[in-house]
C-alpha cells in the first residue's frame, strides 16, 4: 500500500540518469519541490513537500519571470507530517477515532463498537450497525464538532480485568469483550472522553478534545469490513476519516488525494487503452492491450539487457508442477491458503505455481557444482498464480496472476556481501532508468521463529549491513522483521506524489537449500551447502506498471511511450506523404502512427488526450519542402519545422539519452 510521506533516501543529482522523472509538460503542473499550491484561507500561497502543484503554467520568458516574481504572493512551505514524525498528529488521529465512535453511538443508539486505530493518513472505526450513507457522515461530523467544541478531557484509567469485563457486559458490547480476552497485559487501561464515553485503549491521546482543529478533520468514506478480516464473521460498517494538525495541511492532503485520483492507473489504463480486467475471463487476471504490451516489452527488454550485462543467465520455466514439489519446498504447509486447488493429471496431482524458487533450484541441481562455479546467478520473468479474495483485488496492484522479475543467486558464505552489493547496484540502475531516485530502505533481522544456526544468521545479517554501508544508503533496522528462513533488505520507491511503494527485495535463504539438499564440492572435496539469495527489483510487472502509470500520470517519457510520434495530415491531400513519413520512422525503430479523417485541431486534441509525446504535422508547404512541423508535449508546444531526417535524428538522440525531445 502506498503512503504519502517524505522519503528517507534521495540520490544526488549527479547519480540520477533522468534528472526529473516527469516530462516538462507535466512538470508545469506537478513538480518536486518547485511549484505553487492553491491559496490558503489566510490569502497566502503555500506548497508542500515532497509534491508541489502549480495552478498555472510556468512563465516562459525572462520578462514574464520577472513580472511573476514581483506579483507572486508570499509562499509558506507546508510539509505534511506522518504518524512517525509527529506524535502530536498521531495523538490527534487516535483521539478523532474515539470522538467519532462517541458521536456514532450518540446518534445511532444500539450501534456496537469494535476497533478504531490510527492509520497512515487518518483513522477509522468499525461499527456493527445498519448501513450508513453520505448524509449520515455529515451528521456524524457535526456531532464530532460539538464534542470538540466542548473541550472535554481525555482521562486515562487503570482497572482490573474483572472490572473491565463487568463494565463491558453492562454496556452490552460483545466485540469489546472479545478484544478484552485478547489483551494479555494487566492492568487494563481505559480512556474516557469526559465522563460520557469510554473505550478499551492503550493510548496515546491529546489532553482535551479542544486540542483537535475541527477544520483539519474530515470524514472521507464508509465501507464494509468483516470483523477480524474473516468473511465468515459479521459485516461491519467502517468509517474512514482523515485528520491533520492544521487546516492548511488538510487542504494540502485533499489536493494530493485529488491528484492521486487523476492519476489512478485503472482510469488511465482504460482511457489510454493500456490494459483491462475482463469479467468473462475472471477477476484479477490482466489483459495487456497492444499499447500496454509495448510498454511491457520495453520494460522487459531493458531488464534483460541489464541482467545479461551483470552476469545473470536467463531462464524460462513451466507454470505448473507436481504437487510433490510444493510439499518439498514447504509451500503446501505454509502457503496453502494462497494457492489454487490441485489438478489431477494421469493419476498425479499438479499445482499452479505460486512462486518460481523451486524451479530454479531444480535447474541448479541438474549437475554437480564445484566451489569454483560460484556465484551462480539465474533470472526469470516468471508468471505465478496466487489466490486472492475478490474483495481484495485492486487494478494492477492486487491480482491473481502476475509476472515476477525473479532471480536467485547461489553463492558461498564469503561471497554474500559482494553479491548483495551487486544486487543493490543493479536495483539502483534499473529503478533510475524508470525515473525513481527516492527510496526507503529497511534491513530486517532474525525473527523469534527461524531456521538456520546462530552463526550463519549473524554472518548473513552482517553481510547485508556491510553491503548497505558500502553502498552509502541510509536504512532502518526492523528488528525481528526478517523471514523465518533468513534476513532481508526491502526497498520502497517514492513516486511523484511522495507515496511509497514496496518494490525491491533481497532475501538470504537458509531453508530451501536444506529442504532440497543442494550441495557443492569444496576445495577439500567435501560436500557443503551453498547460500541462496532471492531477489526482485520491480516486484511484479503488473504492479510496477501500475506504479509507473500513476507516477507519470500516463504521460510516459519519450523512450518508454508506446507511440512516440503521431503524424497528422492537414488535409487528405497529404495522407500519402504522411504514410511515407510513418514508414521511414518505423524503419528507424521509432514507434509512429498516422492519424487522419478529422480536422487538424481535433487531431491535435485527440493526440494530447492520448498523451502522444510528439505530433508531426504536414500541410502542402511541408510536402513541397519535405519537412514536418513538430509539436511536443514535453517542449512547451510548437517546436517548428524540420526535415524528416532531423526529426528522426532528434528522436533517436532523445531516446538514447533518456531525455525529452
Amino acid at each position: 500500500m502506498a503512503t504519502l510521506s517524505p522519503s528517507l533516501l534521495r540520490l544526488s543529482p549527479s547519480q540520477t540518469l533522468n534528472k526529473n522523472p516527469l516530462p516538462s509538460s507535466l512538470r508545469r503542473r506537478v513538480s518536486v519541490d518547485a511549484s505553487r499550491f492553491p491559496t490558503s484561507s489566510s490569502g497566502r500561497r503555500f506548497h508542500i513537500s515532497p509534491l508541489s502543484v502549480a495552478t498555472s503554467p510556468a512563465p516562459q520568458t525572462e520578462e514574464a519571470n520577472a513580472n511573476a516574481q514581483k506579483e507572486a504572493p508570499k509562499e509558506e512551505r507546508i510539509v505534511l507530517p506522518t504518524n512517525e514524525s509527529s506524535e502530536k498528529l498521531l495523538r490527534i488521529r487516535h483521539t478523532c477515532a474515539h470522538v467519532m465512535a462517541m458521536a456514532v453511538q450518540k446518534l445511532f443508539p444500539g450501534s456496537k463498537v469494535t476497533i478504531g486505530p490510527w492509520i497512515d493518513n487518518g483513522f477509522y472505526y468499525d461499527f456493527d450497525m445498519e448501513p450508513l450513507t453520505d448524509k449520515d457522515l455529515k451528521k456524524i461530523k457535526k456531532e464530532m464538532d460539538r464534542i470538540v467544541n466542548r473541550n472535554l478531557p481525555l482521562i486515562r484509567e487503570e482497572v482490573s480485568r474483572e472490572e473491565a469485563q463487568k463494565r463491558i457486559e453492562a454496556l452490552n458490547e460483545p466485540y469489546k469483550l472479545e478484544i478484552l480476552q485478547c489483551i494479555k497485559e494487566e492492568p487494563i487501561t481505559i480512556y474516557h472522553i469526559g465522563n460520557e464515553w469510554w473505550d478499551l485503549c492503550a493510548g496515546p491521546h491529546v489532553e482535551t478534545t479542544g486540542q483537535i482543529d475541527k477544520k483539519a478533520v474530515e470524514l472521507e468514506s464508509v465501507a464494509g469490513a468483516y470483523w477480524r478480516g474473516d468473511e465468515k464473521n459479521a459485516m461491519l460498517q467502517r468509517i474512514y476519516g482523515t485528520a491533520w494538525e492544521s487546516e492548511e495541511q488538510l487542504k494540502a492532503y485533499a489536493f494530493l488525494k485529488e491528484e492521486a485520483k487523476r492519476r489512478d492507473h485503472r482510469r488511465l489504463g482504460h482511457d489510454l487503452d493500456l490494459f483491462s480486467i475482463q469479467d468473462d475471463a475472471g477477476c484479477g487476471l490482466v489483459f495487456w492491450h497492444p499499447k500496454g504490451a509495448l510498454v511491457r516489452h520495453i520494460i522487459e527488454d531493458s531488464w534483460k539487457k541489464v541482467h545479461l550485462q551483470r552476469g545473470y543467465e536467463l531462464l524460462y520455466t513451466p507454470h505448473v508442477a507436481k504437487a510433490e514439489l510444493w510439499k518439498i519446498s514447504g509451500h503446501i504447509d505454509f502457503y496453502r491458503e494462497n494457492m489454487y486447488d490441485q489438478m489431477e493429471v494421469e493419476n498425479e496431482l499438479y499445482q499452479l505455481r505460486p512462486m518460481n524458487c523451486p524451479y530454479h533450484i531444480l535447474l541448479f541441481k541438474r549437475k554437480l557444482h564445484s566451489y569454483r562455479d560460484f556465484p551462480v546467478r539465474v533470472a526469470e520473468l516468471g508468471t505465478v498464480y496466487r489466490y486472492e479474495l475478490s474483495g481484495s483485488l485492486h487494478g494492477l496492484f492486487r491480482v491473481r496472476g502476475f509476472t515476477q522479475d525473479d532471480a536467485h543467486i547461489f553463492c558461498l558464505e564469503d561471497q554474500i556481501k559482494d553479491e548483495i552489493r551487486g544486487v543493490l547496484d543493479l536495483t539502483e540502475e534499473i529503478l533510475l532508468q524508470f525515473g525513481f531516485d527516492r527510496y526507503e530502505v529497511n534491513l530486517s533481522t532474525r525473527p523469534e521463529k527461524s531456521v538456520g544456526s546462530d552463526d550463519i544468521w549473524e554472518k548473513a545479517t552482517a553481510a547485508l549491513r556491510l553491503a548497505l554501508d558500502d553502498k552509502g544508503w541510509n536504512y532502518k533496522i526492523d528488528d525481528g522483521g526478517g523471514a523465518f528462513y533468513g534476513p532481508k533488505i526491502d526497498l520502497k520507491i517514492e513516486d511523484a506524489l511522495g507515496r511509497k511503494w514496496q518494490c525491491s527485495t533481497v532475501q538470504v535463504d537458509f531453508n530451501l537449500p536444506e529442504r532440497f539438499n543442494i550441495t557443492y564440492m569444496d576445495s577439500n572435496g567435501e560436500k557443503k551447502r551453498p547460500i541462496m539469495i532471492h531477489r526482485a527489483v520491480l516486484g511484479s510487472l503488473e504492479r510496477f506498471f501500475g506504479v509507473l502509470i500513476e507516477h507519470y500520470a500516463g504521460d510516459f517519457p519519450l523512450w518508454m511511450s508506446p507511440i512516440q510520434a503521431r503524424v497528422l495530415p492537414v488535409t487528405n491531400s497529404e495522407v500519402k506523404y504522411c504514410s511515407e513519413v510513418v514508414a521511414r520512422l518505423k524503419s528507424n525503430g521509432i514507434r509512429a502512427e498516422l492519424c487522419q479523417g478529422e480536422r487538424l485541431p481535433k487531431l491535435i486534441r485527440n493526440a494530447e488526450k492520448q498523451k502522444i509525446p510528439l505530433m508531426a504535422v504536414a500541410g502542402p508547404k511541408e510536402v513541397d519542402a519535405g519537412t514536418l512541423t513538430i509539436r511536443s508535449r514535453f517542449g512547451g508546444g510548437d517546436i517548428g519545422s524540420m526535415t524528416v531526417d532531423d526529426f528522426i535524428a532528434k528522436i533517436k538522440d532523445a531516446v538514447e539519452s533518456r531525455t525529452s525531445f
